[in-house]
């Protein structure tokens, strides 16, 4: 992969009938949704059936499983994922009848140019920051449209249109595909270096995210607790935007504090720039979630509502697909699912299972026996695996039981050299199980784990299906 050339969005009303070529995506599927939804003709096409294709085409769109030039019919606009290459039928035959092409994010972007968009960036935490404040403004009675990553729990959907003026969507920064955004507001969780097999470092992520805060036209809600988004802050007011902060340093302006888990929930205090602190719950773990519910209080007070009423909305936040997803239970041991493929990640996740765990057995009274954290990861990219090994190692020594898979190649071809050894060989403990077979790892995991422990599948890759495989081998 690459960078991804920036093109501007067209407003929605200008795209005619919409082609979209990888439809069956879970970001094409939400564009597409949404686009249906505002009375847009679309049509689509993907390599593999799937429930989003039918989910689509019960909508009104036409789809197809297969690419034939034929399938673009009387399409005036033609949407790509990243996947598709050049020699794809589809995309030949619109730039052969001079059609427009737009990459996904432009489409997206669209969608955000005749409302008051808020874009949610970060290396990471953002699907659920989107999902979130998503829920949030669903609470306040707002009826925003949302397009995410992951479906929300609470409504099985990646996407809707919604019927209020406000949009709120995820910014991908791995392809800078967020350059073609123009949100109203946007957040910036954090920024650390990731997707080094587009990015030549560190340096060329934050002039990306310095380029994304020119396309910012109203206000920055900054994680200030961050070095990186620091930066952006520092950056955005040098060139006169508005920046709110939130995060337990002493000059946030949404300022976090007396954190406290409970069981797999979370206790807070947020004090907002105006006003007392107000006593919060997340039914989620760890402090980074935290943190994520604090940046979407600010949005919703940035939108003119009131923090103590947008408060009472994260009593309806129960999660979204992958991110910390209840997968079930068995022989006394729960499974959780996690999109986590990024060292912090890991390391934020399996902390956050460990405090819930000792806050368990405090409130106990210290007599159940304390359970324990097994953890399956599926390193995501031969690039990043190389790249992060010590610190994926590092991050999984936090677990009482690992179990690693082989590394999921996505879009790359193998590295000599580069294994899922790299990672096994440097945890710190002897309880570290390197298993490339899918159905090996399933029987480790459920021969180490033991009731009262929590098993929690980790990784961007196919690890996600494995949940209910353990769930169901544990029963």
């Amino acid at each position: 992969m690459s960078l991804v050339e920036p093109t501007e969005p067209v407003e929605v009303d200008k795209l005619g009938r919409v082609h979209f070529v990888g439809i069956g995506g879970a970001g094409m599927s939400g564009i597409a949704r949404v686009l249906l939804q505002r009375g847009i003709e679309v049509s689509g096409s993907d390599a593999r059936d799937g429930d989003l294709l039918r989910e689509l085409a019960e909508l009104g769109a036409t789809v197809h499983v297969g690419h034939a030039a034929e399938h673009v019919g009387a399409a005036e606009t033609l949407v790509v994922s990243s996947a598709i290459r050049d020699a794809n039928p589809e995309l030949a035959e619109a730039r052969a009848r001079g059609l427009r092409v737009l990459p996904r994010a432009a489409a997206l972007g669209a969608l955000l140019l005749d409302r008051r968009g808020v874009a949610v960036s970060g290396t990471h935490g953002k699907t659920t920051t989107t999902s979130m404040i998503t829920v949030m403004l669903q609470h306040l009675g707002a009826a925003p449209g949302y397009v995410i990553g992951g479906k929300l729990v609470t409504t099985g959907l990646g996407a809707d249109a919604g019927s209020g003026d406000v949009i709120v969507v995820e910014a991908d920064e791995s392809d800078g595909s967020f350059l073609m955004l123009s949100p109203r507001i946007a957040v910036v969780t954090n920024v650390e270096a990731d997707h080094l097999d587009n990015y030549g470092g560190l340096e060329e992520i934050h002039a990306n995210f310095a380029a994304f805060v020119d396309r910012v036209s109203e206000t920055l809600v900054v994680g200030v607790d961050d070095p990186g988004a620091r930066r952006v802050a520092d950056v955005a007011r040098e060139r006169g935007k508005r920046v709110v902060t939130y995060g337990e340093a002493a000059g946030a302006d949404y300022r976090v504090g007396a954190i406290e888990a409970d069981g797999f929930a979370t206790d807070f205090t947020l004090t907002p720039p105006s006003g007392e602190p107000i006593r919060c719950s997340v039914a989620a773990p760890g402090r980074h979630n935290v943190l994520n519910a604090a940046a979407a209080v600010a949005v919703a007070d940035e939108l003119g509502h009131d923090p103590e009423v947008a408060v009472e909305g994260l009593a309806g936040f129960t999660g979204a697909a992958r991110r910390f997803e209840f997968k079930g239970e068995a022989g006394g041991v729960r499974v959780y699912d996690s999109y986590a493929h990024h060292p912090t990640e890991l390391a934020a996740d399996l902390a956050a299972v460990r405090a819930a765990l000792d806050s368990q057995k405090a409130k106990s009274g210290g007599d159940a026996p304390a359970g324990r954290v097994v953890a399956l990861f599926q390193p995501h990219l031969y690039s990043r695996t190389r790249i992060f090994a010590a610190e994926f190692a590092e991050a999984l020594t936090r677990a009482d039981e690992v179990v690693v898979l082989g590394i999921y190649a996505a879009r790359e071809d193998p590295e000599p050299g580069v294994g899922a050894e790299l990672i096994t060989d440097r945890v710190g403990h002897d309880r570290v199980y390197h298993h490339p077979d899918r159905a090996d790892a399933v029987a480790r995991v459920a021969a180490v784990a033991r009731p009262g422990d929590v098993v929690l599948t980790m990784g961007a890759g196919d690890v996600t299906e494995l949940g209910p495989v353990i769930v169901a081998a544990l029963g």
